[in-house]
């Protein structure tokens, strides 16, 4: 299986190929891509610098253009798509059907993958995508069950790709509003969740810290607690009178003791999310999925679930702890 790792800067993508990525996704500094966040991302010359030092060691790199234009901005990502085609990326990552059609039409020797945010979960989707567009790979969301995608693996068309590791979101990808409902800027359009210019950081009289985001109270924090970004689906609000994690508590995605029934499934590619985080978070779990996945291909019958994996991974998981999320469900 192929380890696709983040990159948010030129550092990183350093950082995770010297680890062991064999590709990275990296994107534009815009909104083509859905981390728009400010000091993230890649300008052309970046961009370019990173594919050079990529393709010197033999590794791939994707390019995220997994936003959604709407009709007068819709050529700035076609732009985007002859950049990727001109810079020499070795895929886009790409979820609206108008980007994705004109790069069929303009660009046909440029791989196409189906974005996350392209929320394909059934194999009627992946074979629509593959035909209209003639995708190469598929991301599938992080919703589904182990049997589900042990399915989508026998029916579907083209190789797929699946989270390993990560944050993880509680929607459909490509289908969230909770950010848009308080910010008015949509993820899917403006390329960020709970975008830097509406979170507000209050210190309080007792020592705690609040953040705000558009004036609405997402969470409080005392003074020695981690404080995460703020996000809608991640806060803690009053419900009835008890506060907590209403929609979903800050944990990571970890999929690692799943790896050999992944890899038995068929699954082509495991990506780590995280193009919002830093250096040594990229370059300390790609090291520890590079060498489970080695160890695997060396010997499948013997590999076992090594206790420093786990604690390595738990250390750079959002809240310290890591959950199987929709993979482990019974029902499904």
């Amino acid at each position: 299986m192929q380890l696709v790792c983040p990159a948010g800067n030129l550092p990183a993508l350093q950082a995770a190929i010297d680890a062991g990525a064999d590709a990275v996704y990296a994107g534009f500094r815009d909104q083509t891509n859905a981390r728009a966040f400010p000091g993230l991302n890649f300008s052309d010359e970046e961009l370019s610098a990173g594919i050079d030092y990529a393709h010197a060691r033999s590794r791939k790199v994707y390019l995220a253009l997994n936003t959604y234009p709407d009709s007068v901005r819709l050529a700035h990502w076609q732009a985007a798509v002859d950049k990727a085609a001109e810079f020499g990326c070795d895929a886009i990552i790409a979820a609206e059907m108008a980007v994705l059609d004109y790069a069929t039409r303009t660009h046909p020797g440029l791989a196409r993958h189906l974005s996350v945010q392209g929320s394909a979960t059934t194999a009627p989707a992946l074979h629509y995508m593959y035909e209209r567009f003639g995708i190469s790979r598929a991301v599938l969301p992080r919703v589904l069950s182990i049997q589900q995608v042990e399915r989508l693996c026998m029916n579907s068309p083209v190789p797929l790709e699946v989270f390993g590791f990560g944050s993880l979101c509680i929607m459909v990808e490509g289908r969230c509003q909770l950010s848009s409902y308080v910010t008015g800027a949509s993820p899917n359009r403006h390329g960020v969740c709970s975008p830097a210019s509406f979170v507000r950081w209050e210190e309080e009289q007792d020592g705690r810290r609040s953040v705000r985001l558009n004036k609405v109270l997402i969470d409080r924090f005392e003074p020695a607690e981690p404080a995460g970004y703020p996000t809608v689906c991640k806060g803690r609000f009053d419900v009835g009178g008890e506060v907590f994690h209403a929609l979903e508590e800050p944990t990571s995605l970890n999929t690692l003791e799943l790896l050999p029934r992944l890899a038995q499934a068929g699954v082509t590619a495991l990506k780590i999310e995280g193009r919002q985080r830093g250096v040594a978070y990229v370059s300390s779990v790609t090291r520890t999925w590079r060498d489970a996945l080695d160890r695997y291909h060396r010997s499948p019958q013997d590999w076992q679930l090594q206790a420093d994996w786990r604690r390595s991974l738990s250390a750079h998981a959002e809240g310290h702890q890591t959950t199987l999320g929709p993979y482990h469900r019974h029902w499904h």
